[in-house]
C-alpha cells in the first residue's frame, strides 16, 4: 500500500495527482495493489527503495516536466525534439529519429479534432536567427518559446502552414542590382527612392524601366520604401532551410498527429519584394495566394508567428486582413503571438502601432504564448 507514503528527493515540493499515481503503478510490476492518493515529494536525500529503478526515474521526470509548465500527453520529452543549445546552429537531431518517435505516439490524429486551429510560422530561417545573414534580435527566444508552445499545445493544434522566404543573389532588393556615378554597390539597409533614381544617384544594371517603375509603386502605397537587404535566404544554401529546432517540433507534430504541412515559398520573383505570405509588394500579374486565404476559413482559431515582426510577419497580417477586412467573423479568430517574434532593429516603433491599429479596426487579438487556452 502507498497510503501516505513519502518519497524524499531533493527537489521542490510538488504535489503528484492520482492520475500520474495511477501511471506510475502501470509502469511497475513490483506493485501489485495500490491505493490512489496523494503523494508529497519534498526536500531529503532518502529514497524509497520498494519502488524499481525505472519507475524512479519515471517520477522524477515526469514531476521535472510537470513543474516546469510542460504538459506531457506526449511519450516523448520536449528536449527529445529541441536541443535549445543549438538553436540557428547546426541540427545535432536527425530527422529520421525525431519522426520515428513520432511514428511511436498515440494521439489522436488532426482529422477528429472539433476546434480546428491553425498555426502560421512565418520565415522561422537560418539567415533569421541572431548569427544569421539578416539577424533578428532575440530570434533564439523566439524559437524557445514557439516550440514550448507547439508541445504544450500539441494536442489542440489542428495544422501547421509556414513560409519560406527564397531568394536569388540578383534581385532587385539585392547589393548587385544596383550601383553608382563609380560603379559601386550600395550597403545593406540603404533606402532608395524614386528621387534617387531620377537624378541619377543609383542606377540598377538592368531592368531601368521596370525598377523605377517599381519604386515609384512601393511610394505610391505610402508603406514601404525599397531597402537594399543584405544577401539572405538564398535558394539551396543553409541560410534559406527552416530553423534546425523549430523544424524538428512542426515535422514531428506531421507525422504524430498525420496531418500535412503547408510549405509557402515567397519571393523569388526578381523585380518584386515579397514580406507578405500573400503577394508580392508589387506585382503587375496581380498574384495572389488565393488558396492559402481560401484555407484560412476553415479554422477556428489562426494563431501567427515569425521574423521578422516588423515586416514579414506584419506584411503577411495586412494582407491577410485587408482580403478579409469585412468578415471581421473572421479577422477576430486571428491571434499574434506576441513573445513569438521580434522585429529588425529601427522598425519596432511602426511595428507596434501598425499591430495595434489592426486590432482596431480588425479586432485580431495579441496575446503572449503562455497565456493563451486554446
Amino acid at each position: 500500500m502507498l497510503t501516505n507514503m513519502y518519497f524524499k528527493f531533493t527537489i521542490k515540493t510538488i504535489k503528484i495527482t492520482e492520475k500520474y499515481v495511477n501511471l506510475f503503478f502501470e509502469k511497475s510490476q513490483a506493485l501489485q495493489r495500490a491505493s490512489p492518493c496523494g503523494i508529497i515529494i519534498g526536500n531529503g536525500e532518502n529514497v524509497a527503495n520498494t519502488l524499481p529503478k525505472m519507475l524512479i526515474f519515471l517520477i522524477i521526470e515526469r514531476l521535472t516536466n510537470q513543474y516546469r509548465g510542460e504538459k506531457t500527453m506526449l511519450n516523448t520529452n520536449y528536449k527529445e525534439i529541441v536541443d535549445l543549445t543549438a538553436v540557428g546552429g547546426q541540427n545535432p537531431k536527425k530527422l529520421n529519429d525525431i519522426l520515428r518517435l513520432a511514428a511511436s505516439e498515440k494521439i489522436a490524429p488532426s482529422s477528429r479534432d472539433e476546434e480546428k486551429v491553425l498555426f502560421v510560422g512565418i520565415d522561422f530561417q537560418n539567415d533569421f536567427m541572431e548569427n544569421g545573414e539578416l539577424a533578428v534580435p532575440n530570434s533564439h527566444k523566439d524559437i524557445e518559446n514557439t516550440t514550448k508552445f507547439l508541445y504544450q499545445n500539441f494536442d489542440k493544434i489542428t495544422s501547421i502552414a509556414v513560409s519560406l522566404d527564397t531568394h536569388a543573389p540578383h534581385q532587385i532588393f539585392h547589393p548587385s542590382w544596383w550601383v553608382d556615378n563609380e560603379g559601386n554597390h550600395p550597403n545593406p539597409y540603404t533606402i532608395i527612392t524614386e528621387e534617387d533614381i531620377i537624378h541619377g544617384k543609383w542606377m540598377s544594371v538592368e531592368n531601368q524601366k521596370e525598377s523605377l517603375e517599381y519604386v515609384q509603386q512601393l511610394e505610391n502605397q505610402g508603406r514601404m520604401k525599397l531597402c537594399i537587404w543584405p544577401l539572405h535566404c538564398i535558394e539551396g544554401t543553409n541560410g534559406a532551410a527552416l530553423e534546425g529546432q523549430f523544424s524538428n517540433m512542426i515535422h514531428f507534430h506531421s507525422i504524430a498527429r498525420k496531418s500535412p504541412i503547408h510549405k509557402i515559398v515567397k519571393g523569388k520573383a526578381p523585380l518584386s519584394e515579397m514580406y507578405g505570405i500573400i503577394k508580392p509588394e508589387y506585382d503587375k500579374n496581380s498574384y495572389v495566394n488565393s488558396e492559402f486565404l481560401e484555407l484560412l476559413k476553415g479554422y477556428d482559431k489562426i494563431l501567427v508567428a515569425g521574423e521578422a515582426k516588423s515586416h514579414c510577419v506584419l506584411e503577411s497580417l495586412r494582407q491577410i486582413l485587408e482580403h478579409y477586412q469585412d468578415d471581421v467573423h473572421l479577422t477576430s479568430r486571428i491571434y499574434v503571438l506576441a513573445d513569438c517574434m521580434s522585429s529588425i532593429p529601427g522598425f519596432e516603433e511602426n511595428a507596434e502601432n501598425t499591430l495595434h491599429d489592426f486590432i482596431n479596426k480588425y479586432h485580431i487579438n495579441i496575446v503572449h504564448s503562455n497565456e493563451l487556452t486554446i
